[in-house]
């Protein structure tokens, strides 16, 4: 038997992605940059704590505000396709000829077809929808269900940079155990998103954790700079 294997739940993947890879990122860039600039751990674990609620609750307001945004066009263009097979059915008809054209159907193929998707309107919209406008209904709750997702994901990748400074009171000692964690975790993180989406699994991980070395290192290297040090 053939089995086809595609990937599911990409949206909530995505958000997944969005979160885990801020949380990482972001969180361990200003605890490098503030061990270069103080040595008491106290004092990083308290910025890193704000940066982490304020970052997840505006990573996620992101999610929710991309996702009503997302809804309401599908909403108005519903809205319009409607308006249109009621006010120029011919020219709709038309339109979904040229879809059927560049499948390669015959002309008396795409006029049959066109007169017998005319005559259910609900199924008529649902196909220009999905192939004139390339839109897809919005699950519901979907901006709502993004927005946790992104948050919750950017607290757990956020947290992982910080723990260290949480059980070693000396910022330099702890950014070295920071640094061990989170470079094995950003390879981690690559790695599975780069092989769930399909990508060069051992290259995206790369990719993943050289952007938040650089990250790390331009933020320590400039806390130690302007402190003089």
């Amino acid at each position: 038997m053939h089995h086809e294997h595609h990937l599911k739940s990409s949206d909530t993947i995505r958000d997944i992605v969005i979160g885990m890879s801020d949380g990482l990122t972001v969180p361990f860039a200003l605890a490098a940059g503030l061990s270069g600039a103080v040595n008491s751990s106290g004092i990083v674990v308290t910025a890193g704590i704000a940066e982490i609620v304020a970052g997840s609750i505006a990573m996620g307001l992101g999610g929710f505000l991309a996702g009503r945004t997302e809804a309401d066009h599908y909403a108005a263009e519903l809205k319009r396709e409607y308006e249109e097979v009621e006010r120029v059915p011919e020219q709709e008809k038309k339109e979904v000829m040229e879809v059927f054209a560049d499948f390669g159907l015959s002309e008396h193929l795409q006029k049959q077809v066109a007169d017998e998707m005319a005559k259910d309107k609900d199924k008529w919209v649902d196909f220009m929808m999905r192939y004139e406008l390339g839109l897809e209904e919005p699950h519901a709750n979907r901006a709502t269900q993004s927005a946790i997702t992104i948050g919750i994901s950017y607290i757990i990748g956020g947290i992982i940079p910080l723990s260290p400074y949480f059980f070693i009171n000396d910022s330099r000692m702890a950014l070295y155990y920071s640094c061990g964690i989170t470079m094995i975790c950003l390879f981690i993180f690559g790695y599975f998103k780069s092989k769930v989406t399909g990508q060069p699994a051992f290259a995206g991980a790369i990719k993943v954790l050289v952007i938040g070395a650089l990250a790390a290192a331009a933020a320590f290297g400039m806390a130690r700079l302007i402190n003089g040090k």
